[in-house]
Protein backbone atom coordinates (compact mmCIF):
# COMPACT_ATOMS: atom_id res chain seq x y z
CA UNK A 1 0.00 0.00 0.00
CA UNK A 2 2.72 2.70 0.70
CA UNK A 3 4.46 1.87 -2.97
CA UNK A 4 1.24 2.38 -4.60
CA UNK A 5 0.86 5.71 -2.32
CA UNK A 6 4.62 6.49 -3.12
CA UNK A 7 4.60 5.48 -7.05
CA UNK A 8 0.85 8.17 -7.04
CA UNK A 9 2.84 11.06 -5.15
CA UNK A 10 5.39 10.30 -7.64
CA UNK A 11 3.26 10.83 -10.40
CA UNK A 12 2.02 13.89 -9.24
CA UNK A 13 4.87 15.44 -8.29
CA UNK A 14 6.39 14.49 -11.30
CA UNK A 15 3.73 16.13 -13.69
CA UNK A 16 3.95 19.59 -11.19
CA UNK A 17 7.65 19.58 -12.54
CA UNK A 18 6.75 20.10 -15.59
CA UNK A 19 3.90 22.96 -15.20
CA UNK A 20 5.54 24.47 -11.87
CA UNK A 21 8.56 25.29 -10.57
CA UNK A 22 8.86 22.69 -8.60
CA UNK A 23 12.40 20.87 -8.44
CA UNK A 24 13.85 17.63 -6.78
CA UNK A 25 17.52 17.86 -5.14
CA UNK A 26 20.06 15.58 -3.52
CA UNK A 27 23.47 16.04 -2.53
CA UNK A 28 25.81 13.58 -0.34
CA UNK A 29 28.92 15.65 1.25
CA UNK A 30 30.98 14.08 -1.79
CA UNK A 31 29.03 15.78 -4.06
CA UNK A 32 30.26 19.84 -4.76
CA UNK A 33 26.31 20.68 -6.40
CA UNK A 34 22.87 19.69 -5.98
CA UNK A 35 21.86 17.09 -8.79
CA UNK A 36 18.10 17.80 -9.95
CA UNK A 37 16.62 14.11 -9.88
CA UNK A 38 13.45 13.41 -11.93
CA UNK A 39 11.49 10.62 -9.41
CA UNK A 40 11.66 10.72 -5.67
CA UNK A 41 14.30 9.33 -3.43
CA UNK A 42 14.59 8.97 0.09
CA UNK A 43 16.76 11.94 1.45
CA UNK A 44 16.38 14.38 -1.01
CA UNK A 45 14.87 17.50 -1.34
CA UNK A 46 12.00 19.09 -2.71
CA UNK A 47 11.76 23.08 -3.33
CA UNK A 48 8.68 24.42 -4.76
CA UNK A 49 8.73 28.03 -6.55
CA UNK A 50 6.09 30.16 -6.47
CA UNK A 51 3.80 27.63 -4.57
CA UNK A 52 0.30 27.01 -6.45
CA UNK A 53 -3.06 25.52 -4.29
CA UNK A 54 -2.33 22.29 -6.26
CA UNK A 55 1.23 22.30 -5.27
CA UNK A 56 0.39 22.45 -1.72
CA UNK A 57 -2.17 19.60 -2.32
CA UNK A 58 0.89 17.60 -3.88
CA UNK A 59 3.03 17.96 -0.90
CA UNK A 60 0.14 17.39 1.50
CA UNK A 61 -0.05 13.59 -0.01
CA UNK A 62 3.43 12.74 -0.14
CA UNK A 63 3.20 13.68 3.77
CA UNK A 64 0.09 12.63 4.29
CA UNK A 65 -1.27 15.26 5.74
CA UNK A 66 -4.21 17.68 5.06
CA UNK A 67 -4.07 20.59 2.83
CA UNK A 68 -5.06 22.85 5.66
CA UNK A 69 -2.17 21.77 7.41
CA UNK A 70 0.15 23.67 4.82
CA UNK A 71 -2.09 26.37 3.13
CA UNK A 72 0.30 28.83 5.47
CA UNK A 73 3.01 28.40 3.64
CA UNK A 74 1.41 30.50 0.40
CA UNK A 75 0.37 33.18 2.71
CA UNK A 76 2.89 36.03 2.03
CA UNK A 77 2.75 37.16 5.46
CA UNK A 78 3.05 34.15 7.86
CA UNK A 79 4.71 35.06 10.43
CA UNK A 80 7.94 33.13 11.85
CA UNK A 81 6.91 29.70 13.98
CA UNK A 82 7.25 25.74 14.05
CA UNK A 83 4.84 23.36 14.72
CA UNK A 84 4.73 19.56 14.61
CA UNK A 85 2.17 18.02 12.80
CA UNK A 86 2.49 13.82 13.10
CA UNK A 87 6.04 13.33 12.21
CA UNK A 88 6.84 16.55 10.41
CA UNK A 89 8.05 19.10 11.97
CA UNK A 90 6.77 22.79 10.19
CA UNK A 91 9.24 25.47 10.60
CA UNK A 92 7.93 29.06 8.89
CA UNK A 93 10.28 31.52 8.36
CA UNK A 94 10.78 34.89 6.60
CA UNK A 95 14.30 36.13 4.44
CA UNK A 96 14.63 40.01 3.07
CA UNK A 97 13.26 40.02 -1.06
CA UNK A 98 12.61 43.10 -2.53
CA UNK A 99 9.80 41.84 -4.87
CA UNK A 100 6.90 43.28 -4.24
CA UNK A 101 5.98 47.20 -3.35
CA UNK A 102 5.44 47.48 0.36
CA UNK A 103 7.06 44.12 1.28
CA UNK A 104 10.53 43.38 2.27
CA UNK A 105 10.06 39.70 3.46
CA UNK A 106 9.25 36.57 2.16
CA UNK A 107 7.75 33.61 3.42
CA UNK A 108 10.00 30.54 3.51
CA UNK A 109 8.53 27.01 4.21
CA UNK A 110 10.81 24.67 5.29
CA UNK A 111 9.41 21.17 6.69
CA UNK A 112 11.05 18.08 8.00
CA UNK A 113 9.77 15.00 7.22
CA UNK A 114 11.52 11.60 8.02
CA UNK A 115 12.05 10.72 4.31
CA UNK A 116 12.65 14.51 2.44
CA UNK A 117 13.41 17.57 3.34
CA UNK A 118 10.38 20.46 1.73
CA UNK A 119 10.87 24.04 1.31
CA UNK A 120 8.13 25.88 -0.10
CA UNK A 121 8.14 29.88 -1.28
CA UNK A 122 5.12 31.61 -2.81
CA UNK A 123 7.12 33.84 -4.56
CA UNK A 124 10.63 32.95 -6.57
CA UNK A 125 13.25 32.85 -3.92
CA UNK A 126 16.83 34.08 -4.87
CA UNK A 127 17.61 32.42 -1.10
CA UNK A 128 17.28 29.11 -2.66
CA UNK A 129 18.93 30.27 -6.01
CA UNK A 130 22.06 31.20 -4.23
CA UNK A 131 22.23 28.39 -1.64
CA UNK A 132 22.01 26.11 -4.66
CA UNK A 133 24.75 27.59 -6.09
CA UNK A 134 27.24 27.74 -3.00
CA UNK A 135 29.64 24.89 -2.86
CA UNK A 136 29.60 23.24 0.55
CA UNK A 137 30.29 19.73 2.32
CA UNK A 138 25.93 19.86 2.70
CA UNK A 139 24.10 16.44 2.50
CA UNK A 140 20.41 16.72 1.85
CA UNK A 141 20.49 13.24 3.80
CA UNK A 142 21.48 14.99 6.66
CA UNK A 143 18.26 17.11 7.41
CA UNK A 144 19.54 19.09 10.59
CA UNK A 145 22.51 20.30 9.12
CA UNK A 146 20.77 21.33 5.67
CA UNK A 147 18.23 22.96 8.19
CA UNK A 148 20.81 24.68 9.75
CA UNK A 149 22.65 25.81 6.80
CA UNK A 150 19.21 27.32 5.68
CA UNK A 151 18.65 29.53 8.47
CA UNK A 152 21.98 30.56 8.83
CA UNK A 153 21.91 31.66 5.15
CA UNK A 154 18.63 33.58 5.96
CA UNK A 155 20.60 35.16 8.82
CA UNK A 156 23.42 36.24 6.94
CA UNK A 157 20.80 37.76 4.93
CA UNK A 158 19.22 39.80 7.10
CA UNK A 159 22.44 41.01 8.39
CA UNK A 160 23.74 42.12 4.74
CA UNK A 161 20.45 43.58 3.88
CA UNK A 162 19.94 45.36 7.66
CA UNK A 163 23.79 46.97 7.31
CA UNK A 164 23.06 47.93 3.87
CA UNK A 165 20.18 50.15 4.88
CA UNK A 166 22.40 51.11 7.94
CA UNK A 167 24.93 52.44 5.58
CA UNK A 168 22.40 54.85 3.69
CA UNK A 169 21.23 56.20 6.84
CA UNK A 170 24.86 56.65 8.06
CA UNK A 171 25.65 58.38 4.32
CA UNK A 172 22.16 60.57 4.65
CA UNK A 173 23.70 61.54 7.76
CA UNK A 174 27.02 63.14 6.24
CA UNK A 175 24.76 65.01 3.80
CA UNK A 176 22.33 67.28 6.12
CA UNK A 177 23.19 70.38 4.75
CA UNK A 178 19.82 70.34 2.36
CA UNK A 179 17.05 68.62 3.08
CA UNK A 180 14.56 67.49 0.12
CA UNK A 181 11.68 65.73 -0.31
CA UNK A 182 13.29 62.78 -1.96
CA UNK A 183 15.45 62.48 1.27
CA UNK A 184 12.57 62.42 3.39
CA UNK A 185 11.18 59.45 1.19
CA UNK A 186 13.68 57.30 1.41
CA UNK A 187 14.34 57.54 5.63
CA UNK A 188 10.69 56.73 5.82
CA UNK A 189 11.57 53.70 3.55
CA UNK A 190 14.53 52.43 5.14
CA UNK A 191 12.49 52.65 8.71
CA UNK A 192 9.68 50.48 7.18
CA UNK A 193 11.94 48.04 6.17
CA UNK A 194 13.88 48.15 9.34
CA UNK A 195 10.47 47.89 11.38
CA UNK A 196 9.56 44.49 8.94
CA UNK A 197 13.11 43.06 9.48
CA UNK A 198 12.55 43.53 13.64
CA UNK A 199 9.05 42.12 13.41
CA UNK A 200 10.48 39.13 11.69
CA UNK A 201 14.01 38.10 13.27
CA UNK A 202 12.05 38.33 16.94
CA UNK A 203 9.73 35.20 15.97
CA UNK A 204 12.67 33.40 14.15
CA UNK A 205 14.67 33.75 17.65
CA UNK A 206 11.74 31.82 18.88
CA UNK A 207 11.87 29.63 16.31
CA UNK A 208 15.67 29.20 16.85
CA UNK A 209 15.21 28.51 20.98
CA UNK A 210 12.53 25.92 19.73
CA UNK A 211 14.97 24.31 17.85
CA UNK A 212 18.06 24.32 20.07
CA UNK A 213 15.59 22.81 22.96
CA UNK A 214 16.14 19.32 20.75
CA UNK A 215 12.65 18.95 20.99
CA UNK A 216 11.96 18.90 17.21
CA UNK A 217 14.93 17.62 15.83
CA UNK A 218 18.00 15.34 16.98
CA UNK A 219 21.27 17.59 16.97
CA UNK A 220 24.65 17.04 17.26
CA UNK A 221 26.64 18.70 19.67
CA UNK A 222 28.40 20.21 16.80
CA UNK A 223 24.79 21.12 15.70
CA UNK A 224 23.61 22.58 19.01
CA UNK A 225 27.18 24.94 19.31
CA UNK A 226 26.20 26.01 15.13
CA UNK A 227 22.71 26.74 16.27
CA UNK A 228 23.86 28.71 19.75
CA UNK A 229 26.35 30.91 17.03
CA UNK A 230 23.10 31.73 14.81
CA UNK A 231 21.28 32.47 17.62
CA UNK A 232 23.84 35.00 18.77
CA UNK A 233 23.59 36.15 15.13
CA UNK A 234 20.00 37.12 15.16
CA UNK A 235 20.22 39.06 18.15
CA UNK A 236 23.10 40.64 17.02
CA UNK A 237 20.89 41.60 13.78
CA UNK A 238 17.64 42.36 16.19
CA UNK A 239 19.79 44.57 18.18
CA UNK A 240 21.37 46.53 15.10
CA UNK A 241 17.76 46.85 13.65
CA UNK A 242 16.98 48.66 16.71
CA UNK A 243 19.99 50.31 16.91
CA UNK A 244 19.44 51.82 12.83
CA UNK A 245 15.64 52.44 13.33
CA UNK A 246 16.51 54.93 16.51
CA UNK A 247 18.79 56.27 14.06
CA UNK A 248 16.56 56.76 11.29
CA UNK A 249 14.36 58.28 14.44
CA UNK A 250 16.53 60.75 15.46
CA UNK A 251 17.88 62.13 11.81
CA UNK A 252 14.26 62.03 10.92
CA UNK A 253 13.77 64.60 13.84
CA UNK A 254 17.14 66.39 12.74
CA UNK A 255 15.26 66.95 9.24
CA UNK A 256 12.51 68.43 10.80
CA UNK A 257 14.41 71.13 12.45
CA UNK A 258 16.18 71.93 9.26
CA UNK A 259 13.80 72.14 6.98
CA UNK A 260 11.50 73.99 9.88
CA UNK A 261 14.52 76.15 9.90
CA UNK A 262 14.93 76.78 6.04
CA UNK A 263 11.15 77.47 5.66
CA UNK A 264 11.21 80.30 8.01
CA UNK A 265 14.34 81.53 6.65
CA UNK A 266 13.02 81.83 3.07
CA UNK A 267 9.82 83.32 5.01
CA UNK A 268 12.03 86.39 6.32
CA UNK A 269 13.44 86.97 3.11
CA UNK A 270 10.07 87.33 1.27
CA UNK A 271 8.86 89.72 3.93
CA UNK A 272 12.07 91.37 3.68
CA UNK A 273 12.05 91.83 -0.39
CA UNK A 274 8.12 92.76 0.09
CA UNK A 275 9.26 95.06 2.62
CA UNK A 276 11.91 96.92 -0.09
CA UNK A 277 9.69 96.52 -3.06
CA UNK A 278 6.78 97.99 -1.51
CA UNK A 279 8.97 101.30 0.12
CA UNK A 280 9.52 102.36 -4.11
CA UNK A 281 6.07 101.34 -5.22
CA UNK A 282 4.35 103.55 -2.59
CA UNK A 283 6.42 106.74 -2.86
CA UNK A 284 5.93 106.45 -7.44
CA UNK A 285 2.24 105.39 -6.66
CA UNK A 286 1.94 108.64 -4.67
CA UNK A 287 3.78 111.03 -7.21
CA UNK A 288 1.07 109.34 -9.83
CA UNK A 289 -2.08 110.89 -8.00
CA UNK A 290 -3.64 113.75 -9.73
CA UNK A 291 -3.34 116.03 -6.82
CA UNK A 292 -0.79 118.23 -5.94
CA UNK A 293 2.37 116.97 -4.35
CA UNK A 294 5.74 118.72 -3.16
CA UNK A 295 8.31 118.65 -5.48
CA UNK A 296 6.40 118.10 -8.27
CA UNK A 297 7.26 121.55 -9.78
CA UNK A 298 11.06 121.06 -9.37
CA UNK A 299 12.76 120.48 -12.75
CA UNK A 300 15.41 118.08 -11.02
CA UNK A 301 12.58 116.25 -8.54
CA UNK A 302 12.81 113.08 -10.40
CA UNK A 303 16.77 112.42 -9.11
CA UNK A 304 15.82 113.87 -5.71
CA UNK A 305 13.14 111.33 -5.64
CA UNK A 306 15.29 108.42 -6.57
CA UNK A 307 17.85 109.60 -4.20
CA UNK A 308 15.66 109.20 -1.38
CA UNK A 309 14.12 106.44 -2.52
CA UNK A 310 17.42 105.11 -2.68
CA UNK A 311 18.83 106.19 0.74
CA UNK A 312 16.11 104.32 2.24
CA UNK A 313 16.12 101.17 0.75
CA UNK A 314 20.09 100.69 1.64
CA UNK A 315 18.81 101.58 5.28
CA UNK A 316 16.30 99.03 4.89
CA UNK A 317 18.43 96.66 3.64
CA UNK A 318 21.08 96.95 6.28
CA UNK A 319 18.11 96.74 8.93
CA UNK A 320 17.31 93.40 6.96
CA UNK A 321 20.80 92.11 6.93
CA UNK A 322 21.62 93.01 10.69
CA UNK A 323 18.35 91.06 11.88
CA UNK A 324 19.65 88.19 9.27
CA UNK A 325 16.81 88.35 7.14
CA UNK A 326 18.65 88.91 3.49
Amino acid sequence: MKVLQLRSCQESLASAIGIRMLQIYFKTARDEEFQVLQDLREGCWIHVDEGTPEDIAAIAQLLNLDYTDLQDALDKYEVPRIERVQNNVLIFTRHPTEQELGLYTSTLTIILSPNYTITISPQRSHLVRHFLHQKSKLSTIQKSKLLIALLMRITQEFTAHIRRVRNNVLRQEKEMITVESEDITALTKNEEVLNQYHSALIPLRNVLEAITSGRYTSLYEKDQDLLLDLLNAVKQSEDLCSISVKSIRSLRDSYQIIFTNNVSKTIKLLTALTILFSIPTMIASLYGMNVQIPFTTYKDAFFYIVGFISVILILAIMLFQRKRWL
